[in-house]
């Protein structure tokens, strides 16, 4: 495939993926003004966006997705650039502008971020010796751990029931 198509192909991508979660947010949105019916339109919109995004990725998938070794590589690359530079000039902005539920937010995704970092890097080293069954993840802002649910996330402080299991 010709590199502009490709790229073309990956902006898809990102646009459709960005319109499948903003529906869902309108669709609960109109779940909570009780307006049923459009809530219903938006989630089968959000579905088919959703569907848009995958093709694109799909036929895109050689410009984005690598061997595994460089995708390891460039995922921890992602998350370290991201916990350490974009997150602090944005949790910066929040607490300049007052915006204290974003600065929470972004604080939260922050280190949450940085856990990942560390989990890709530890894949990088191979020092993931004991295999890994099942990722717990807290459902409010993100940590992911390998060992077993803690009483309480230790970035948010969310209680176990908030984490989600994937296996």
């Amino acid at each position: 495939m010709k590199e502009k198509t490709q790229k073309n192909l990956y902006s898809a991508f990102i646009g459709e993926a960005k319109a499948y979660f903003r529906l869902l947010a309108y669709a609960e949105k109109a779940d909570e003004e009780e307006v049923p019916q459009i809530a219903l339109l938006f989630r089968a919109i959000a579905e088919a966006e959703r569907v848009h995004a995958v093709r694109n990725l799909n036929l895109a998938k050689d410009l984005v997705v690598k061997d595994t070794d460089t995708n390891i590589e460039n995922s921890f690359q992602r998350e370290k650039n991201i916990s350490e530079n974009v997150y602090p000039d944005f949790i910066k902005d929040a607490e300049d502008e007052g915006e204290q539920a974003a600065l929470i937010a972004f604080s939260h995704a922050r280190d949450a971020e940085s856990y990942h970092a560390k989990l890709y890097e530890r894949a990088i080293y191979n020092v993931i010796k004991d295999k890994v069954s099942a990722y717990h993840i807290c459902q409010i802002c993100g940590y992911v751990t390998e060992k077993n649910i803690p009483d309480k996330c230790p970035v948010c402080g969310a209680p176990k029931e908030k984490f989600k299991t994937v296996s």
